[in-house]
């Protein structure tokens, strides 16, 4: 080949080093690297000349460098977490019940709605004899009139002469034996016959006592005395005598159906069904607690998480806040409201909880109100938390959070509330930051 001046000049110019022969193979190996990097270089920037360009010619407005790389982070955090729901319920007087005659005779009075009947006041007025409520759990189911008689009915009688201030002598203890006999129909004789008086109790041990000589023709019968039990002594009949004395009927010593009305405490009277000269039979009234309350129904399913005695949160129409307290939870499945066309109930099966609130100004000035209730099933106090957006679930199973530079940790989770999620694991502490997606 014959070389022209201007190729001499050219090879004089062109580095020694170019020449493949006296390159080192690793050498043009880094060159090649140099070439393939300077190459993608030269794309990108053309790529990024491109994407900065507007259709149109005009420049994109710039942005920050390093956006595209920001990442989202949480710090864990110690705090408390509890699982809080709301519920819809109504402040009121709580659930009527119907009070029933016990009696035959016709009502000649009968309290008005709104009144408020409390212990040894009349309820109603039978043959213009009145009929006063007593508290206890069990009403009169006999008649009271033999001495030695004994059952939760005469407890309740004598508990409620005793808080009304009258002297009923001293009751048996749990577990003696007293002898029951027909009350004699000579009053005077019930009343002087001191023996009688002291033989209304047996020995608390070993077999019952003989019927004194006194009994009358029908066979005395012994009773053992059990928890929960009053027992009908002579001191308790004399008591009786004077309460009807105070009352104004007749003084006979003897109780009947009827005779009282037995309520649970103090009530308040709702809606009067029966009128004036209607039979005492029936159905004369509805009334309900004197306290006020709030009733709200509850998905059975999550009726397992409240308790007797729980504290929750009631907001009243005005936007205040009272603590009240679960006094009762109901046992009576009901079907939801929200029926469908067919008449059944497309929703949860309910039970109503019972809710005490205090009887403070702002709930004196309501008779029925909607409210809203919050309860807390569970508390878990001073715990690692993060937004459960920072949770990744692993292929393998589990969760983990991702440090800002890519490491991940593996946690065990605990309790989820208020988009928050209790965390533990080996290096989770407070202050730690982790990658969230929001």
């Amino acid at each position: 080949m014959v070389e022209t001046d201007d190729t001499q000049e050219l090879r004089r110019i062109r580095p020694r080093a170019e020449d493949p022969e006296e390159v080192p193979r690793g050498a043009r190996r880094m060159n090649r690297r140099v070439v393939i990097a300077v190459a993608a270089l030269s794309v990108l920037s053309a790529s990024a000349l491109t994407a900065a360009m507007w259709p149109g010619g005009d420049p994109k407005p710039a942005t920050a460098a390093g956006d595209s790389a920001h990442v989202k982070t949480a710090v864990v955090t110690k705090a408390d977490l509890s699982n809080d729901q709301t519920l819809q319920g109504t402040l009121g007087y709580g659930k009527p019940f119907t009070v029933k005659g016990g009696k035959s005779g016709l009502i000649t009075w009968l309290a008005r709605t709104g009144t408020t009947v409390k212990r040894g006041k009349p309820l109603y007025k039978v043959d213009n004899n009145p009929v006063p409520v007593f508290y206890g759990d069990t009403p009169l189911y006999r008649t009271l009139s033999a001495r030695g008689t004994t059952g939760p009915d005469v407890k309740t009688v004598a508990d409620n002469l005793r808080a009304l201030g009258f002297d009923i002598g001293a009751q048996p203890a749990t577990g003696t034996w007293v002898t029951q006999q027909p009350l004699p129909t000579d009053e005077s004789a019930a009343n002087t016959d001191d023996s009688a008086a002291k033989g209304d109790t047996a020995e608390e041990s070993g077999s019952p006592s003989a019927a004194p000589s006194t009994a009358p023709t029908a066979t005395p019968t012994s009773i053992k005395v059990k928890h929960g039990d009053g027992v009908l002594t002579t001191a308790l009949i004399a008591a009786i005598k004077r309460w009807q004395t105070f009352t104004g009927v007749p003084a006979t010593g003897i109780l009947g159906i009827g005779d009282i009305a037995v309520m649970p405490g103090p009530v308040r009277v709702g809606a009067v069904q029966a009128q004036s000269a209607d039979p005492a039979d029936g159905a004369l009234m509805t009334v309900t607690s004197t306290a006020k309350s709030v009733s709200v129904p509850v998905d059975a399913s999550d009726a397992g998480t409240m308790s007797r005695g729980d504290k929750v949160t009631v907001t009243l129409p005005d936007s205040s806040n009272v603590t009240g307290t679960v006094t009762t939870i109901g046992t009576t499945v009901q079907s939801s409201e929200g029926n469908s066309g067919g008449g059944g109930s497309d929703g949860p099966a309910q039970l109503t909880v019972s809710v005490s609130v205090p009887d403070n100004e702002a709930i004196r000035k309501l008779t029925s109100a909607p409210v809203q209730v919050q309860f807390t099933s569970e508390t878990r106090k001073g715990v690692l938390t993060v937004p459960v957006d920072a949770l990744l679930a692993l292929s393998e199973g589990g969760y983990a959070v991702q440090r800002p530079g890519g490491r991940l940790l593996a946690v065990k989770t605990g309790m989820f509330a208020k988009g928050l999620v209790e965390i533990s694991g080996s290096g989770v502490t407070a202050g730690l930051r982790v990658v969230t997606t929001s």
